[in-house]
């Protein structure tokens, strides 16, 4: 018996911008680990007063009737969240998305961190998270002959885009770039792997969690690393070789290609320079293991020519490398010593990773706030908050969602909000420039579709612009 489920989830959102864009749609599929449906929620919601829907964005998911949507973004994540929260209480979630970890998977945090909601739901409490298009650098570089991957525009680069590999394997993409299509389109895939590939399958499962990645990278034999760059497979045969103990997400790789007897008896400052490299070359390789490593295990690599060095000798590395802690110890110090400095945001909603997790207090107060229909007494939790960016969003919602007896204070900085927004430039779009630009594409589009999508879009945006008036 499995010890997880595993949930299917996409997002259709306004834009690509991962502070200012918004969630339209959200699409899970809940099933078994054998990929049994068992539940799914498809759940939309209108974008929020300030929020500058992209022409594009709004061509590819086709999402006009959210425009008009009763449901708020605060009403529209909340049950987003409750229904995972409901669906993980028989056991742990695997949390599956596709280019999630480096999209949709950072829009669901910081939206729920933005609705006062735990942010981190698909990586705590014993659940984890996959991105399949990362399980498919690995697939492409190992298993083409099992699973075949699309050539892009002919070649001979390939393809790894979703709708691209549906289609390779006779699955229906009609539908791709709406949300539940896209979980189907995921599940789709994942029948094929697993049934031509349990073992890889279940390993990238496996390897969804914290505790489960470890449990590979310390196994015995060395792994196959496989990763698409511009469009080509990139294969290395590695062995984990360090981490960083005062940021214990980070790990190094060595690749086996290179000789450790070349590399091991550096010098710690030599040792240093290799870790400070940023190039993609180079025989140590930085991951972080709470996201998905597009890595196996070498036993189940069929092909044991992929590599130029024998498998046997490739083993022999890897076990010089594991066996030498005084390499292991420079090579963990060197992480160590790295010096990571981050941009201070200059905007709230960039600021989830930079201001530290909610006091006690401040958790309990947006448990208190989410039970509430009171708008004094969601007023008095917003002016309670230890952390400042808290009261800022509680006081967004309340605005949002209440028509009547707003404070002035409050109301007033909601309509400064709106007004920045809609009527300047900054990294949230442009208004006026989101508008021309879906002139500019009217003018030039033929499809019947899109002229009704771009229509209703241009529509949206002037009404947005008359309200600024």
């Amino acid at each position: 018996m499995s010890a997880f489920n595993l949930v299917f989830y996409d997002t259709e959102t306004t834009g690509i911008q991962k502070e200012f864009s918004q969630i339209l749609q959200c699409g899970s599929v809940f099933t078994d680990a054998h990929l049994k449906r068992i539940d799914e929620q498809n759940i939309g919601c209108a974008p929020l007063p300030w929020t500058i829907p992209s022409p594009r964005a709004m061509l590819t998911n086709k999402k006009i009737d959210l425009f008009h949507s009763n449901r708020s973004h605060y009403q529209m994540m909340t049950s987003i969240q409750g229904q995972w929260k409901e669906w993980h209480t028989a056991k742990p979630i695997i949390f599956i998305s596709y280019n999630g970890h480096a999209f949709d998977e950072e829009l669901i945090r910081r939206q729920f961190w933005y609705n006062l909601l735990e942010p981190y739901t698909t990586n705590t409490n014993g659940n984890g998270r996959l991105d399949l298009m990362l399980m498919f650098h690995n697939i492409a570089s190992f298993f083409s002959d099992d699973i075949s991957i699309p050539l892009f525009e002919g070649g001979p680069g390939i393809s790894y885009k979703l709708e691209h590999l549906a289609k390779e394997h006779g699955i229906d993409a009609e539908d791709a770039h709406d949300a539940i299509a896209d979980c189907n389109l995921m599940i789709s895939l994942c029948e094929i792997i697993k049934e031509k590939l349990p073992e890889l399958f279940n390993s990238f499962i496996n390897s969804s969690t914290k505790q489960g990645i470890k449990n590979l990278l310390y196994s015995d034999e060395f792994l196959a690393l496989g990763e698409i760059h511009r469009r080509h497979t990139f294969t290395y045969p590695v062995v984990l070789c360090g981490s960083d103990a005062s940021r214990p997400n980070e790990i190094v790789l060595f690749d086996l290609s290179y000789d450790p007897e070349d590399i091991i008896d550096l010098d710690f400052s030599e040792i240093n320079k290799l870790i400070q490299s940023k190039g993609r070359d180079g025989p140590l390789k930085k991951y972080k293991i709470n996201k998905t490593i597009p890595v196996c295990s070498s036993k189940l690599i069929k092909n044991k020519k992929v590599f130029d060095i024998s498998f046997e000798e490739l083993q022999k590395r890897a076990d010089i490398i594991k066996n030498n802690n005084d390499f292991q110890s420079k090579i963990s110090q060197a992480m160590e010593d790295r010096i990571m400095s981050f941009p201070e945001p200059e905007y709230i909603e960039g600021s989830i990773y930079s201001g530290g997790f909610p006091s006690n207090r401040d958790r309990d107060l947006m448990q208190e706030f989410h039970k509430s229909s009171d708008v004094e007494h969601l007023v008095k939790i917003s002016r309670n908050f230890e952390d400042d960016r808290f009261s800022i969003f509680a006081e967004r919602i309340i605005c949002a969602e209440y028509a009547n007896d707003i404070p002035e204070d409050i109301r007033a900085r909601y309509e400064d909000l709106i007004q920045e927004r809609i009527t300047t430039q900054g990294k949230w779009g442009s208004l006026e420039k989101s508008i021309s630009e879906t002139e500019s594409l009217l003018e030039e589009e033929t499809s019947d579709e899109n002229i009704k999508i771009l229509n209703a879009t241009k529509e949206k945006l002037i009404s947005m612009q008359k309200i600024s008036d």
